[in-house]
């Protein structure tokens, strides 16, 4: 499970920073989370396999979230696209988007599914590979974060059995899908024996543009990777709390009381060119805290350190 990050800085493109988009991989599954301008640039420039997405994320219907969802849905039916596009967004969206491509005389050849999201703790997809999660966060607009969990719905098979009695793949395959297997020699290979369990889900949150609320904390309890906004440092949370944004130090505490592994730091303000400020701010809180860089992709695993 990774994710790369497209665009991370908040409102206007600014020191070679682009607006919110960040594309979630699992598996051999893509997500496109938010799509801010440029976004289909960015994939392009970080070899993004645009086929791949199937499901596009939009958090809130400010500009910086969703102006490059037009060009990206158009550009998909130039490139011949036929498999379903489903789109996740607030009430709205699907509106904007139809009254874009009515007006562009713009005929998709593939069909386009619209998902209104809800207030609460929402279930969005349920996978035998993943599950996708949906909850409210503290803006000027209604605004939603996201969970993303790598679901690991198979046992391993244990190394030593695979070499002790050279397993196939198909007898790899018919252990992890629960069957026992007879060798050429007669012997059976039992599940309860040869295996162990399945690991528990790698977990990937999202709090896009919020201000400080611990009213997330159960949203994102434990996850291995919180990329949290932080829009300023505490130097102006005055401003970030009338914009209903937050600080790199609150960004900091919501991840010290999630107990969370990793936090990812992005929606940088156009103030900070150099964003030094803001790493410094939050790792005085929670050390182990990075800085998000476009073009950058980071694994998201239990044990982040």
């Amino acid at each position: 499970m990774e994710v790369t990050i497209l665009g991370n800085n908040s409102a206007v493109p600014a020191h070679h920073r682009h607006p919110t988009s960040q594309v979630i991989k699992i598996k051999h599954h893509a997500f496109l989370l938010d799509c801010g301008e440029g976004t289909q640039m960015r994939m392009i420039d970080y070899s993004i396999k645009r086929s791949r997405i199937k499901h596009i994320f939009i958090s809130h219907l400010h500009g910086d979230h969703f102006f490059g969802l037009p060009g990206v849905v158009t550009s998909f039916n130039h490139m011949g696209r036929k498999d379903d596009l489903h789109i996740y967004g607030p009430k709205g969206l699907k509106a904007i988007l139809e009254l874009i491509l009515a007006a562009g005389d713009v005929p998709l050849q593939y069909a386009l599914h619209f998902h209104e999201l809800k207030s609460g703790f929402n279930q969005l997809m349920s996978h035998e590979d993943y599950e996708v999660w949906s909850f409210p966060v503290q803006h000027r607009i209604p605004t939603w974060g996201f969970v993303f969990k790598e679901v690991f719905s198979k046992p391993n098979v244990i190394k030593a059995y695979i070499d002790t009695y050279g397993l196939t793949i198909a007898d790899i395959k018919a252990l992890k899908a629960g069957n026992d297997i007879q060798l050429a020699d007669g012997r059976w290979i039992r599940v309860a024996e040869a295996t162990s369990p399945p690991p528990p889900s790698n977990v990937y949150a999202y709090c896009s543009d919020t201000l400080y609320d611990e009213d997330l904390v159960p949203y994102i309890e434990g996850a291995d990777t919180l990329y949290h906004e932080s829009t300023f440092t505490e130097e102006f949370r005055e401003k970030a709390a009338m914009t209903k944004h937050s600080t790199a130090a609150e960004a900091a505490r919501i991840a010290a009381l999630a107990g969370v592994q990793q936090l990812l730091l992005g929606h940088y303000s156009s103030r900070f060119g150099d964003l030094t400020p803001l790493l410094e701010e939050a790792t005085a809180i929670f050390p182990n805290t990075l800085l998000s860089i476009e073009g950058q992709t980071y694994s998201i695993t239990k044990g982040k350190k």
